[in-house]
């Protein structure tokens, strides 16, 4: 049976009767023996050897975070990055960030005209909440490496750093108009400026917009109007293809965004994220498809985004993601997901949206958790690659919740921070830490 037909046979299987018959009923003593023999010990990024031959085959690999603010998941996605783009010859990164500020960090890697002159001054002129995500020391250390990697290759061959996020639409928005009224392709700068009008109003508060929506009318047309408008005036004479893409995508941004605060305001299920979703993996289309029919893709994202949704309880809540999503259009053979897990720590979070950065204490996980049982090895660090073995294994394939904190944290209530998940089919690895420390933010 291949491996196609296999994830869909256990997940009609298991999705109708494991999350509602099982979740909470495990009986993890017998598998903590299992694990421990299954784990291989990381000390550094020569143990991840046999997972990078495997890997570095790969047209996609998902590099996870159980946080948005863990040092050392930023710290082993980046040595992971480095031997995926040294080794196997990786074209992209393409992270949970925004395109148009991270597009600034990918001028940057890349030399390109009207780059910054350096990282940090990159990274200190991002101006979203939560500023700590991208702009630490973390992100900064794999920037400068890849600009010095670059430097000695052509433009085409250079390997590229982008955002693929929904946010940060305003920016987006300046970007089309400026580009388009500098260069006016195919005389569409009028009419784009007429379409972006509808929107114009609502740069104050652009979920005042959404809210208004349903009685008012939305901007969706408009929005597409202008995609269209570009896609059909093309580069032209005076715009290289990079500078097209990157005006393209600015515009797909715009018109994502007003799709994304608008089903947010108006639907009351899953819509909303799938759009964002949907979003993000398009993005990664797109960025593949600029690279070349062989070309290969890094992703970096939050857990609940790369692990395979069908095998979590966002499944039974309508939730995709872009694990799932690429798996399906790509095949698991050709995608690679890897997530990341902690027992305990610190982390950098804000404690409610737009709140200041603060270090706050990651407790030890509950009992009965993922976390829980992979503490119960007495490993400190290790790695879990999962094959039909851990995939027939029976008290593996049942749910535990599985912690994932995000930008948004409160340690008192640490226990609703957990995605019942089975595994070894969310995942084809799992990096496991008894302790992690919080990242280290570029002083501003």
């Amino acid at each position: 049976m291949n491996i196609n037909k296999k994830i869909f046979l256990i997940l009609s299987l298991y999705f109708s009767v494991i999350f509602a018959a099982c979740a909470g009923t495990n009986s993890p003593d017998d598998l903590v023996s299992y694990i421990g023999s299954r784990a291989k010990t990381l000390s550094d990024a020569s143990d991840l050897e046999d997972m990078l031959k495997v890997a570095g085959q790969r047209k996609l690999v998902l590099l996870g975070e159980a946080s948005h603010g863990t040092h050392e998941y930023y710290a082993w996605r980046d040595s992971i990055s480095r031997r995926l783009i040294e080794d196997h010859g990786f074209d992209f990164i393409a992270v949970e960030g925004d395109w148009a500020s991270i597009y600034e960090l990918n001028r940057y890697v890349k030399d390109m005209p009207g780059a910054a002159g350096s990282a940090r001054q990159v990274l200190e002129g991002l101006e979203r909440w939560p500023l700590w995500m991208w702009g630490n020391e973390e992100v900064l250390a794999l920037a400068e490496w890849l600009r010095d990697y670059n430097d000695n290759l052509p433009l085409e061959e250079k390997v590229g750093f982008y955002g693929k996020d929904v946010y940060d639409e305003w920016n987006s928005f300046t970007a089309v108009l400026e580009i388009l009224r500098q260069t006016d392709i195919g005389g569409i700068y009028s009419q784009a400026a007429d379409h972006y009008s509808c929107l114009e109003p609502y740069r104050d508060d652009i979920w005042e917009y959404a809210r208004n929506a349903a009685n008012r009318g939305s901007c969706e047309a408009e929005l597409e109007a202008v995609v269209e408008l570009i896609r059909e005036a093309g580069p032209g004479e005076d715009m290289t293809d990079e500078e097209f893409f990157y005006l393209k995508q600015n515009a797909l941004v715009v018109k994502h965004a007003e799709k994304f605060y608008r089903k947010s305001v108006s639907r009351r299920d899953q819509s909303s994220w799938n759009s964002r979703v949907n979003y993000m993996k398009l993005t990664v289309d797109r960025l593949l498809g600029k690279y070349g029919p062989d070309s290969q893709g890094i992703v970096w994202a939050h857990n609940t985004h790369v692990g395979d949704a069908r095998f979590t309880e966002m499944y039974q809540r309508g939730q995709e993601n872009i694990g799932q999503l690429a798996r399906v259009d790509y095949g698991p053979e050709n995608v690679f997901l890897v997530g990341f897990s902690t027992y305990r720590g610190s982390v950098k979070a804000g404690s409610e949206w737009g709140s200041d950065m603060q270090i706050m204490n990651v407790p030890r996980a509950m009992g009965g958790s993922l976390e829980a049982l992979l503490e119960s090895t007495g490993m400190e660090n290790f790695m879990l690659v999962f094959d039909d073995q851990d995939r027939t294994h029976q008290e593996f394939m049942q749910p535990y919740g599985h912690r994932a904190i995000g930008v948004v944290y409160n340690p008192g209530f640490d226990r609703n921070q957990y995605v019942q998940s089975v595994v070894p089919l969310r995942y084809d690895v799992l990096i496991f830490f008894r302790e992690t420390k919080a990242l280290s933010p570029i002083i501003r």
